[in-house]
């Protein structure tokens, strides 16, 4: 097996990436927009909140930036994707294999702006612990849901040179994060972002099976 450069440290993204959470997602916020008593949202503006951190989503989705309106949004999400919607996760086909074979080659880390509360009880529900050296997530009061932020925080924890760092993701927050890090960035297409939104990624991949050629290749 030809091994990532270097052993180059390999960031993975969550949603969108390895796992498609839409349906537990879409039908919380569904629940803090009725609860709220706001307008229902229609699936393409539900899609594109899969990826980018609840708060930026929440605030495009109410129309508004009252942060006490955002965080009561959030209170009613999580008392349905607490229970729910985290479960509401199915792994895309190819995931698991290709986690196999790119944590023989290179260290794998976790890095998503969900809360790692939920990251965590995900990952294990699907039995992928053992591939990643670590698992990174923004925390519940928003910490770290910036992307380049948790980049360089994982670097800075784990003594990692973040420049000798791949992003895998799905959206153009994980292109732009890696950007800021200075790291590389290869976009994913089996998840939410098109080829024109990842399109400043080093590489794009359009099959988990191809994902380990393409960062060997880097």
């Amino acid at each position: 097996m030809k091994r990532i450069r270097d052993r180059r440290p390999v960031l993975l993204d969550l949603d969108g990436t390895l796992s498609d959470n839409y349906t537990g997602i879409s039908r919380s916020i569904g629940y803090a927009l009725e609860r709220l008593g706001a307008t229902a949202a229609d699936e393409a503006t539900l899609r594109a909140c899969v990826g980018p951190p609840l708060r930026e989503s929440f605030s495009r989705l109410l129309g508004c930036t009252d942060r006490m309106l955002i965080e009561r949004a959030i209170a009613f999400y999580r008392e349905r994707y607490a229970e729910i919607g985290w479960q509401e996760n199915v792994v895309y086909p190819g995931i698991a294999q290709a986690l196999s074979a790119l944590a023989q080659a290179s260290p794998l880390f976790l890095c998503t702006a969900k809360p790692i509360v939920y990251a965590r009880r995900i990952i294990e529900r699907f039995g992928f612990t053992g591939h990643f050296v670590a698992l990174y997530g923004a925390d519940l009061a928003g910490a770290l849901d910036d992307k380049a932020a948790l980049i360089a925080h994982l670097a800075q924890e784990q003594g990692i040179d973040a420049g000798s760092a791949v992003m895998v993701g799905d959206r153009a927050h994980d292109v732009r994060a890696a950007r800021c890090n200075g790291a590389l960035a290869v976009g994913v297409l089996w998840g939410y972002g098109s080829h024109d939104e990842l399109a400043g990624a080093d590489a794009l991949v359009a099959h988990p099976d191809d994902l380990h050629a393409a960062l060997a290749s880097l």
